[in-house]
């Protein structure tokens, strides 16, 4: 009955050239965690464990899905960007940006078991489970550092030949895809050699940060930041685009409903439905304002998204700078679809 809905209401927004406000998705809660005025990057959901990790200042936030409650913090990791899930082996990998380090943490205990070097720069992960192996992408070394999570230690550097961004993971192809956005391009690495083995054009796209994918098809979702999402097939050939807002940061796929998501910081997260070889936005969602980090719990369908509160700019004139975030304001926002 929902796809029966979205499709209809798909159809209505490309007959009209529009798609208003109004959709599958609305505003549920926030979830206050507060803290020092710091900065925040990605969120992570294991599915299984029904928990959410969010990156905050030097800690990440762990929190309890089903009971929307804070369950715990991942401590000393400083420089925080995310955390990769291997849910099968009760560990997390958390990229510590200024240590130049991935911790590799018990997720029951929630206690940094050790910590491995990376190249320069680590912020973007993500796990392959069919090798048990983590991708820590590194923006100023242009390189990517694999790390046995069972063994906790470094196979592999492979130089991806400029900045990465989001990726994803293809365990049955045996591939493992990541953004350049000085590039504008999309690597593909063979995740038994730990080569890199193309390099895509993203064009008409350019910038590209958020990724997700379609696992049952192998599309990619590419957020790009000339207000574009686009939708990428096995081959690197770009199949379909739509229109998003400005500053995009993360995407989502959720494959329950075939909705890709691409969360926005000018306070908006646009959702377009896949069909096909077709993708058609079904509803432009607001959320706040700087609000593009996101992840998408596949059980619930909800999505989540950092935000918080900010000042006004301080300075004056073109030395103005950007307003400082205000203490104890940080927080999740929840939206799911209609029941």
């Amino acid at each position: 009955m929902k796809n029966h809905w979205l499709a209809l209401l798909a159809l209505t927004c490309l007959a009209s050239g529009v798609c208003r406000a109004e959709g599958p998705y609305s505003f549920v809660k926030n979830i206050q965690i507060g803290g020092p005025p710091a900065s925040w990057d990605y969120l992570s959901v294991d599915e299984d464990a029904r928990r959410l990790y969010v990156s905050h200042a030097s800690n990440v936030v762990v929190i309890d899905i089903a009971n929307d409650a804070i369950a715990g913090t991942i401590p000393d990791t400083l420089g925080v960007h995310g955390v990769a899930i291997a849910h099968d082996l009760n560990r997390g990998v958390v990229t510590c940006g200024r240590e130049g380090k991935a911790a590799i943490v018990d997720l029951t205990t929630l206690q940094t078991i050790t910590k491995v070097p990376t190249a320069q720069g680590p912020d973007g992960m993500l796990y392959d489970p069919s090798a048990h192996e983590a991708y820590v992408f590194c923006g100023r070394g242009q390189a990517a550092t694999v790390i046995d999570v069972k063994e906790a230690k470094v196979v592999a550097t492979i130089d991806l030949g400029g900045k990465p961004e989001f990726g994803c993971a293809d365990p049955v192809a045996g591939k493992v895809y990541d953004n350049l956005e000085d590039k504008s391009q999309i690597v593909v690495i063979d995740t038994k050699t730990h080569s890199v083995t193309a390099h895509w054009p993203v064009a008409p796209g350019e910038e590209p940060s958020g990724m997700a994918m379609d696992p049952a098809k192998h599309h990619l979702f590419v957020g790009c930041g000339n207000e574009k999402m686009l939708m990428v097939d096995a081959d690197g050939k770009v199949l379909a685009e739509v229109p998003i807002g400005k500053g995009v940061d993360a995407c989502c796929f959720d494959p329950g409903t075939s909705l890709a998501f691409a969360s926005c910081g000018d306070g908006t997260t646009t959702i377009a439905r896949e069909d096909g070889d077709k993708l058609t936005v079904v509803q432009k969602l607001t959320t706040e304002p700087r609000a593009k980090t996101m992840t998408l719990d596949p059980k619930t369908h909800r999505i989540y998204l950092g935000s918080a509160k900010f000042g006004e700019p301080t300075g004056e004139g073109g030395g103005r700078r950007r307003p400082p975030m205000i203490a104890d304001t940080f927080k999740i926002l929840v939206y799911g679809m209609a029941q």
